[in-house]
């Protein structure tokens, strides 16, 4: 792990998010996984988890916030990454922008209900400083979510 390059760190995380994804359509949830990263360390490693909850908000990376800001004593998070499996919301987008959050990085784009399909630019919910890096194992994150649904109907 000492010897990684930063593109073999990041694909190292963002397989402990697609984990939790796989947790999740395990359960019955929409599988997105997440992990809050500070330090080269994962301080949070959450999952979907509206069904289990019957919360609309229990999104992997509103779970993730909560266990990260808890882990670390503050509501801060601008030292930190998320990797998650899919594009976030228009709704974490929101809450990563509060959380200040230093980057984000995720797997695959949701044209539906990704962020960036309602806002762009300036216009963005996250913090000005947050970095954001999509695409990573893009391929894998769109096929659990495919066969996810592909079984609903």
């Amino acid at each position: 792990m000492i010897d990684e390059s930063p593109q073999q760190t990041d694909e190292r995380f963002m397989r402990a998010a697609l984990a939790e994804a796989e947790q999740a359509a395990k359960e019955g949830e929409v599988p997105v996984g997440a992990v809050i990263v500070s330090g080269r360390r994962i301080i949070a490693r959450t999952h979907n988890m509206t069904e289990a909850l019957t919360d609309v908000c229990a999104h992997a990376e509103i779970m993730a916030i909560t266990a990260a800001s808890s882990h670390l004593g503050g509501k801060y998070l601008n030292d930190c990454t998320l990797y998650v499996t899919v594009e976030p919301c228009a709704m974490c987008a929101g809450a990563l922008g509060w959380s200040q959050i230093g980057r984000i990085v995720y797997g695959t784009a949701d044209p539906k209900r990704g962020f960036t399909t309602y806002f762009s630019g300036s216009r963005s919910p996250l913090h000005p400083k947050t970095i954001v890096e999509s695409g990573l194992l893009a391929d894998e994150c769109r096929q659990l979510m495919q066969d996810f649904f592909k079984q609903r109907r």
